[in-house]
């Protein structure tokens, strides 16, 4: 991934293989991936040729960041058969823990909040995984810890600069650092909001449902590999019956930030125990 997203500066074409793309719109088909953002950047990936990056006047170099480590680096994953998922992780004995749920879950506080209980951080937002051979493989985090002033003052990161003039969000460092090299996935947890801490296992069918959250990563997978329905959801069995998934339920207003990621953090380390 890291030979593939090197890029040079260029203009990209307006379509891909005679489809037209419109300004704020993009197209993954075959082997190829256009985005034209509305502030004029332009991303143009085939594989095999490269990427190319067509930089507006003025260009800020942060928002160029954002695009290269979000929606392309997804698309170009896809494209390389890799599977990016919705997530935020941390890395625990030579495993990855990963956390999953809607924007606004509170995944990157938790990893960030996980580091100030020892457990460093092995991606935020984006989880790229390996599914070709036996054992699901998590490829370290592309993109910087990103979070809000609030989840600064609530964890142990700490903070540089802020990402963009246009999203009130800043990088940080995570207390326990990161991990980064590939390592096999333990669990992927699914967030929920509750008063009373607790995880649960999720039986085969509750998996399946779950892995049926709506996602760019997700339709840009599809869009990669041409799955029509029936294979979107074999797809989708066939990871629920490799992966162990939980739910866990958190309190999560700001006075039990600190209470939750402890709580998370002594599960984390006796799964650990267990598997031995």
């Amino acid at each position: 991934m890291a030979r593939e997203m090197q890029f040079r500066t260029g203009t990209v074409p307006d379509n891909v293989d005679g489809r037209p793309v419109a300004v704020g719109d993009q197209l993954l088909a075959g082997d190829a991936y256009l985005l034209r953002t509305t502030s004029g950047f332009g991303y143009f990936y085939r594989k095999g040729h490269g990427l190319i990056v067509e930089q507006p006047p003025g260009a800020d170099p942060n928002e160029q960041a954002l695009w290269l480590n979000a929606g392309v680096y997804s698309a170009v994953a896809c494209i390389n058969g890799l599977k990016p998922i919705h997530a935020s992780a941390v890395a625990w004995d030579g495993r990855v823990y990963a956390f999953t749920g809607a924007p606004g879950a509170g995944k990157s506080t938790l990893v960030a909040a996980l580091g100030d209980c020892g457990l460093p951080m092995f991606c935020d937002d984006t989880l790229v995984l390996d599914l070709s051979g036996g054992p699901v493989i998590c490829l370290p985090g592309h993109k910087r810890l990103k979070l809000t002033p609030q989840a600064l003052a609530l964890t142990g990161a700490q903070p540089q600069e802020k990402v963009s003039s246009a999203v009130d969000k800043f990088f940080a460092v995570p207390a326990s650092g990161e991990v980064g090299v590939p390592l096999p996935l333990a669990q992927l947890v699914f967030l929920e909001r509750g008063e009373i801490p607790a995880v649960e296992p999720l039986s085969g069918g509750e998996r399946l449902a779950r892995l049926g959250e709506s996602h760019y990563t997700e339709f840009l997978f599809e869009q990669a590999n041409a799955l029509d329905r029936a294979e979107v959801f074999q797809q989708r069995a066939q990871l629920a019956r490799r992966v162990a998934m939980s739910r866990l339920v958190r309190p999560w207003t700001p006075d039990r930030v600190a209470q939750s990621a402890d709580f998370v953090a002594r599960w984390i380390r006796a799964a650990g125990k267990q598997r031995r």
